[in-house]
């Protein structure tokens, strides 16, 4: 019983000292051939943030299975690449002091494309998992299925519309129409009969001598 409750203690104490810690990235991101792209990193944990806080990233190329760093941030410095793909096309742009990791690119280039993953650690937060976000370079940005459902949406929307407007202004000239007709009809049999009255005159009176 006691081999127990010091167990329980003990588990106690290190999940105090050691709690997760979560880090956030995109998921994914576009660019074209030859700008740059902002690759952000940030993290959430329960402590402040320690002086000896670390950032760093990996970089695996579309079809390879192997994973390369490109950056590391540790003791108020930044470690860049400087024999890799991002030579001299690396740079840190993050505020490590407000939980900010993140690196620029520059001159994208179509070998960029691959999946970039941040790691980052608080101490005496350092358990967690390291977050990805995938880079896409193209020519041409291309229109995203989102942009594409929304205006097939909003066309809808507008037809439906138009169809209701449409719908609501016939039934308003249809009960126009019928009430300039019943209008008439009545004026016509009025006049009629006003006409009638007039042509109408009594017969004449007789005057009949007395015998």
């Amino acid at each position: 019983m006691l081999a127990v409750l010091v167990s329980i203690v003990s588990l106690g104490i290190v999940a105090q000292q050691c709690q997760a810690i979560v880090i956030y990235t995109g998921w994914e991101r576009h660019a074209l051939v030859g700008s740059d792209i902002r690759l952000s990193c940030s993290f959430f944990s329960w402590r402040w943030t320690s002086e000896d806080v670390t950032f760093s990233w990996t970089y695996r190329p579309d079809g390879s299975r192997d994973s390369i760093s490109i950056f590391h941030y540790t003791g108020g410095e930044a470690y860049l690449d400087n024999k890799g793909p991002f030579k001299d096309r690396l740079e840190f742009v993050g505020n490590p002091g407000r939980r900010d990791g993140s690196i620029l690119i520059k001159n994208l280039d179509f070998n960029d494309n691959g999946t970039f993953t941040c790691d980052a650690k608080n101490p005496p937060d350092i358990v967690g998992r390291p977050s990805s976000v995938r880079l896409l370079v193209f020519e041409k940005v291309p229109i995203q299925a989102g942009v594409i459902t929304g205006a097939i949406i909003g066309v809808v929307l507008g037809l439906l519309v138009l169809v209701v407007v449409i719908y609501y202004l016939m039934r308003f000239l249809v009960a126009r129409r019928v009430f300039s007709l019943n209008v008439s009809k009545h004026g016509k049999k009025k006049k009629e009969g006003s006409q009638q009255r007039q042509l109408w005159t009594p017969p004449p009176l007789t005057c009949y001598p007395l015998p």
